[in-house]
């Protein structure tokens, strides 16, 4: 996926969760938006390298969005909404391994338990696979981790999925790893216990879990390898 044009900066501190004061390379100081409910740990530290995104839509209240931060390993993406388009991108191109026999990508489809998952997919011969995606950028040792707070909407999610593999259908759980370090992925027990042991039982059940990372290139972000899932506990 290609991102807008890029402007660097340093971030100066993120505030009220979707606030960030960046310092642009000519001096200038400016506010942007940080897409991205999360605590975002270890995403960021005063002086960090930063990108951004503009926008001219005079509507919008803040022209700047905060794209990525540089933690001194590459480029760490912390605008959550570029996510699902990289990894539909991975998808139509067939090109993540166990879900790459799909040519029908539907997306933001209702489940019919009163929410919607972020995919389905479908192909002739096939069961239906739907697959929610995850964000993760929280970094605990040599693991990527999930969730960096707590999450009942990923708990719930997490239900859906396992009445769906009951159901006869694939349920996938696809955590795209948003930062280049990490050789694992592994669920963050320390922040969200209950996610933890819900992920775990689930996977019991018969959802399939997938860790894709996502690498970032100078003007884009593209999906890379599947990463190892380690679900012992911690």
């Amino acid at each position: 996926m290609k991102l807008p044009p890029l402007a660097k900066g340093r971030i100066l501190r993120r505030y009220k969760r979707f606030l960030a004061d960046i310092e642009l390379e000519n001096g200038d100081q400016v506010v942007a938006h940080v897409p991205n409910t999360g605590r975002m740990t270890g995403c960021w530290a005063p002086g960090a390298p930063v990108q951004l995104s503009h926008s001219s839509n005079p509507r919008r209240k803040l022209a700047w969005t905060l794209e990525r931060v540089d933690m001194g390993q590459g480029w760490v993406g912390v605008n959550t909404q570029r996510t699902n388009p990289v990894v539909a991108e991975a998808l139509e191109a067939h090109a993540v391994p166990g879900l790459d026999v799909y040519g029908s990508i539907l997306r933001e489809v209702k489940t019919g338990q009163g929410s919607r998952l972020d995919f389905l997919l479908q192909q002739e011969g096939f069961p239906d696979a739907w697959v929610e995606v995850k964000n993760v950028t929280l970094l605990v040792a040599d693991c990527l981790a999930f969730p960096d707070a707590l999450s009942e909407r990923g708990r719930r999610h997490l239900q859906e999925l396992a009445a769906l593999c009951q159901q006869g259908y694939r349920a996938v759980i696809l955590y795209a790893l948003n930062r280049p370090e990490g050789h694992c992925f592994r669920p963050a027990d320390e922040v969200d216990a209950k996610y933890g042991r819900l992920l775990r039982q689930v996977v019991d059940q018969g959802v399939e879990v997938l860790a894709l990372r996502l690498v970032h290139t100078q003007n884009g972000i593209i999906a890379g390898d599947l990463v190892d899932i380690d679900l012992s506990y911690y």
